[in-house]
């Protein structure tokens, strides 16, 4: 068996990735001990396969700091949630609106919770424009990802940030 590996064929590459053509496996192992590198199959499926020399332990090594530089990179998305109610005064509700805007601006998706309170439960309908008010407010900021549902004494509605 191992005398039928080292008589076979491999396509070689260089450290630098200059081809070195098809040699044998003896052949490529000892061009690589003699730089001081690795032999490593990269394409296995290859007729024949392809190896190439180089320092294996560098290479995981700048590996795994790409993929620590990709992942701090990415951003988390948060959910962000303002509470309101349906007698929520002209005031109160522009400060709603500017906090909701930032948290968009900042790609955060919002969560609009509508809480109804004793007899305010009686007229859903209230509270549906309210969020409609809002859907229609927030239209050049964001896209509503749920639409506005019940939930127990509360609606809920969120609105995610508008792609760029």
């Amino acid at each position: 068996m191992n005398d039928e590996i080292h008589s076979a064929q491999v396509r070689l590459i260089d450290d630098k990735g200059g081809q070195l053509g098809v040699v044998p496996v003896r052949e490529a192992l000892r061009i690589s001990e003699e730089a001081g590198l690795d032999l490593v199959e990269v394409s296995p499926e290859a007729k024949p396969p392809v190896c190439r020399i180089m320092d294996y332990g560098k290479y995981k090594f700048q590996l795994s700091k790409r993929k620590a530089a990709a992942r701090k990179k990415t951003k988390q998305v948060q959910i962000k949630e303002i509470k309101i109610r349906p007698g929520t005064e002209e005031a109160d509700y522009q400060v709603k609106m500017r906090s909701m805007i930032r948290f968009l601006a900042e790609g955060n998706k919002t969560k609009v919770t509508l809480r109804f309170r004793g007899r305010e439960g009686a007229h859903p309908e209230l509270g549906l424009q309210l969020l409609q008010r809002i859907q229609a407010d927030m239209a050049e900021h964001g896209v509503v990802e749920q639409t506005p549902r019940f939930e127990g004494r509360q609606m809920v509605m969120v609105i995610g940030p508008k792609k760029k």
